[in-house]
Parts: C-alpha cells; structure tokens; sequence
C-alpha cells in the first residue's frame, strides 16, 4: 500500500497496526522513500529480551474513510470487508466452513435453475447503506448471496443493488460479526432473508425482515431440513450441510 508522508504523519497509529498485514510503503513528492514494516525479534541472537507471547495482530476496528478503503483493496492482496467506517480483515477459512458453503451453494445453483434470481459465491462484493444513511457506505463479501436486481449490476460489472437472501458461515473469527454487525447491517439495508450457518452446533438460523425489522427467527438443527420463507421449496438437509 503506498501512503505520502503526510499521510504517515497524520495517521501513524493506524498504519503501524496495518503494517502487521499489509506491506506498507512511504511516498514523497511522488516516490518511494522508506517501508514500514513489523520488527521480528530474533531470540537466538538477543537472549537478554523478555518476550510474552506473540499477539496475532488483525487490522479490525481501524477506522477509515470509504476513499481509504478502496485504495487499500485495490493495492492489497488480503480481502477486507468495511462496515460502519471499520476495516475488517477475511481470514483464510477452515474445512467445515468451506464444506457448509459448497453444500448450500450447490443446491442454490441447481433450485434457481431457469429463475430470475440467481446465486453468487464470495468473494463478490456488495456495496450495502443503511436506512436513511445513503452517505454511509458498507462494503461486504457474503459468503452466499442470491440477486434478484441484476439491472443493478453496472457496465464494469460491479454490483450496487441489495441482495434478496443473504448467507453467512460462522467461524471463530467472524463469529461476533456475523451474528451482531452483519445481522443488523442486513436488517436495515433491505435484504429480506439472512441465514447464518454454525458448523459448530450444526445449526443454522434463518431471520426474515419486513421494513427493516426483524419479522421471524428460526433454528434449525438435527435432523431438520431448511426451507426459505422468501423462496418457499427451497429445502436442504442439514445432515447434507454437515456430514
């Protein structure tokens, strides 16, 4: 990411803590000058230094302006989500959560076979505003998402429209997100249906909104199989997500 001297200057608590993830380079007038970069302590050659453990630094809760966030990912090769002028880092996820989302996408792509919605798999990016907030812009990477406005998708092939279902799979370091941020995100930016999948209870959750509330919540677990109320005969199986 390059970033002028001024910038340093004015921010430089905040891209101290980014350069734990992203390769930082310090312009002047136009050329690169300096790197931050983190310090690595080499304990076999400085024995005399007391370390704790390592903390595994994450740039979530950075506060940036929306200019900032688009510069960051178009130069970064990490995924970022942006929710409420907070950057948030998208770890590399594990097998189950990978499993859950195989098997929920792949019954999507065959039920909206020859219909006029469609599902799309992350990383796809979707602007999203909050109600009566059109000057707050979220950017978010769904892990399922299912479209019905595809006249919303511009000419370089961006989507600026509000997804109709929406799913997201838990895992630890998202979890918090998911079932707090995200879940009110997508209330008050007019998706109508939010699943959200935990494949460590094998349960998944479905919220249904109308106005921007929440007008239904449901678990499903066991045995059970889901259906949307939103797409009704959309069904899958639990045991097939989890198995």
């Amino acid at each position: 990411m390059l970033v002028s001297t001024t910038e340093i200057q004015n921010s430089f608590g905040k891209y101290l803590k980014l350069a734990h993830c992203e390769e930082i380079v310090i312009t002047k007038n136009g050329k690169k000058v300096a790197k931050l970069v983190p310090y690595q302590v080499n304990e076999e050659h400085d024995p005399w230094i007391l370390n704790e453990s390592s903390p595994t630094y994450s740039p979530d809760g950075i506060r940036l302006t929306y200019e900032e966030f688009l510069k960051l990912t178009e130069e970064s090769k990490n995924r970022y989500e942006y929710i409420d002028g907070e950057l948030y880092l998208l770890a590399s996820p594990f097998y189950p959560h990978q499993k859950a989302v195989k098997e929920i996408f792949g019954r999507f792509i065959i039920w909206f076979q020859e219909k006029d919605c469609e599902p799309l798999v992350s990383p796809f990016d979707v602007t999203l505003f909050r109600l009566g907030k059109e000057e707050k812009i979220n950017a978010v990477q769904p892990d399922i998402l299912v479209i019905c406005d595809h006249d919303k998708i511009d000419e370089k092939g961006r989507y600026k429209g509000t997804p109709t279902l929406v799913v997201e799979v838990l895992s630890d370091s998202t979890k918090s997100k998911d079932l707090i941020k995200k879940l009110d995100l997508y209330q008050e930016s007019g998706v109508k249906e939010y699943w959200v999948v935990n494949p460590s209870s094998a349960e998944i959750y479905i919220y249904t909104f109308i106005a921007n509330t929440i007008d239904e919540f449901r678990t499903f677990k066991g045995d059970e199989k889901v259906e949307s109320v939103i797409f009704p005969g959309l069904i899958i199986g639990l045991k097939q997500v989890f198995s």
